[in-house]
């Protein structure tokens, strides 16, 4: 007897994917693998605990004959052979038509970071990609614009990413408790689409995301060895790219990958969730470990650039994608000065990635799709990537990635402001139900609110001076949030009753005493509070 229930509200067409036969699929993973997943999540905080003790981290002595080992992980497949323009994105159906006209060789289709957790987000995502996969997907705006696959050219090939391990689904329940949120994902879209995506010529990908340790990443292997077996799709069909997006997961890509060996195709450079995650574990280890302003911390940070280069080192030594972070502009059509000064910087991004040996690059607006494209085109040339470049030059040790003292800039008000501002208008938009965000002519997603959040938090706690000798206290970041808060009222058209709510979760994971580890928690307690019927 399956006990699974389902208490989320109606979904238009939820039906079709809410299948008593998927559901059986959901509580079979669930029940295989729940009990894993939580001594997992158990072990993040134990392992967080050993680094306040000892304030640092190192490669793990217990695998060093992965890493010595001579092995490669299997086969890319043919549609997974050149990524060299990725386009990133939430699913809903205006947004899956467009990037799949990009010109862009991959869509990370995201129902993690670019999403939220709104039972209608988590159930139409689903819809929009099944229509997608079988090319019966078009959409009409409130404006009366129609949208509509192109078939002059090729669309980009499909990886979804589902939400991270630390995540339930708190809308199915299996024997009375929330299935995990990756499962879910996972779940329901290879029962429904994994051999239509075969019988096309392509097939089931991922991205997985917030990955810690590469006993995680055997936990996904597990899944997939699992799900195909029991849908009867043959093994090594799954392929995933992990984002090492964890400082934990930056000393074990070797071993992540050797866990994925039999369905792994990449790694990939996630920077805000990184350095979230560096301050996260590293939050009371001194001010050796705190960061200046988000935007003085670019990929040429000396500590960035370590892993960056040893995340291509050690994909190309394994026969592995590495693929390079994000462009998050968004272009203007009425400043064409902000345009000018933006494509230098991405120019300068992707001309350092690819020359790096990354084998492509992401991209969040379809007018930078060409401008990754050439800059990678000028290095690939005709072929589909340059995983045979070993960079064997390539040494980086644990000091080198954890060289957080060189890193060049400062903490200014101008920072604070902007970390305040940015955090506060994201949090009420995905409150809204918007996971990926324009603002100030960058499209940010829930990373951005998190590395914002939790820099204030390690400034507050370390008692950081800004470059006028103020020192940030918690009294000082309400003032700030005072102003901004009033600011953005005033701006905008309309009354925004999520302002309020995202001011009071941003104090909360922000200023309390406790670091909270996800915003996304505290915050998906307040959807499943709004989305659930009143008494």
């Amino acid at each position: 007897m399956v006990d699974i229930h389902v208490t989320g509200p109606a979904i238009d067409r939820g039906e079709e994917i809410l299948t008593t036969d998927a559901l059986d699929f959901l509580a079979a993973l669930q029940r295989e693998f729940g009990a894993r997943r939580d001594e997992l999540l158990a072990a993040r905080t134990t392992r967080r605990a050993a680094v306040a003790r000892t304030g640092t981290l190192d490669f793990l002595p217990e695998t060093a004959a992965v890493r010595e080992g001579e092995w490669t992980v299997a086969p890319t497949p043919e549609d997974l052979q050149d990524r060299r323009v990725e386009i990133t994105g939430p699913t809903d159906r205006k947004m899956t038509i467009n990037a799949l006209n990009s010109g862009a060789q991959v869509w990370l289709a995201d129902l993690e970071d670019a999403s939220t957790p709104h039972w209608r987000n988590v159930v139409g995502g689903q819809v929009n990609l099944r229509d997608a996969i079988r090319r019966d997907i078009d959409f009409s705006s409130p404006e009366g614009k129609t949208y509509a696959l192109r078939t002059d050219q090729p669309l980009a090939t499909i990886v979804m990413r589902p939400r991270g391990w630390h995540l339930d689904e708190r809308h199915i329940l299996v024997d009375d408790r929330p299935v995990a949120a990756s499962l879910v994902d996972f779940g329901l879209y290879f029962f429904h689409n994994a051999a239509e995506l075969i019988a096309r010529g392509s097939g089931p990908y991922f991205y997985l995301a917030k990955t810690e340790s590469h006993l995680e990443a055997r936990l996904w292997n597990d899944v997939f060895t699992f799900a195909q077996a029991t849908l009867g799709i043959p093994h090594g069909t799954v392929r995933a790219t992990v984002l090492i997006e964890t400082i934990t997961a930056a000393f074990e890509m070797d071993e992540i990958l050797y866990e994925l060996r039999d369905h792994a195709s990449g790694l990939n450079a996630g920077r805000w969730d990184y350095l979230f995650s560096i301050i996260k574990y590293f939050r009371d280890a001194g001010s050796d470990f705190v960061l200046p302003d988000r935007s003085a911390v670019t990929m040429a940070a000396p500590f960035m650039r370590a892993y960056a280069q040893l995340m291509v080192r050690t994909c190309h030594r394994r026969g592995a994608h590495a693929i390079g972070g994000m462009a998050a502009f968004i272009p203007s059509r009425k400043d064409e000065a902000v345009n000018a000064k933006a494509f230098a910087k991405v120019r300068e991004d992707k001309e350092r990635e690819a020359g790096d040996g990354f084998d492509g690059s992401w991209v969040a607006h379809p007018d930078l799709v060409p401008v990754c494209r050439e800059i990678f085109d000028g290095v690939l040339g005709d072929r589909p990537n340059q995983v045979d470049r070993l960079r064997d030059d390539v040494e980086v040790t644990a000091a080198d990635l954890l060289d957080l003292r060189s890193t060049p800039g400062r903490v200014t008000r101008e920072g604070l402001r902007d970390n305040v501002e940015v955090a506060l208008l994201y949090i009420a938009a995905w409150l809204r139900g918007l996971g990926a965000v324009g603002i100030h002519n960058l499209m940010e997603d829930a990373a951005t609110a998190e590395i914002s959040r939790s820099q204030i938090w390690q400034w507050v706690r370390n008692g950081s001076r800004l470059e006028d000798g103020i020192v940030v206290t918690a009294g000082l970041v309400r003032e700030v949030l005072d102003q901004e808060q009033a600011r953005i009222v005033a701006d905008a058209e309309g009354d925004d009753p999520h302002i309020a709510e995202a001011r009071t979760l941003f104090e909360e994971v922000a200023l309390a005493e406790e670091f909270v580890d996800f915003l996304t928690l505290p915050a998906y307690d307040a959807v499943v509070a709004a989305e659930s019927p009143e008494d």
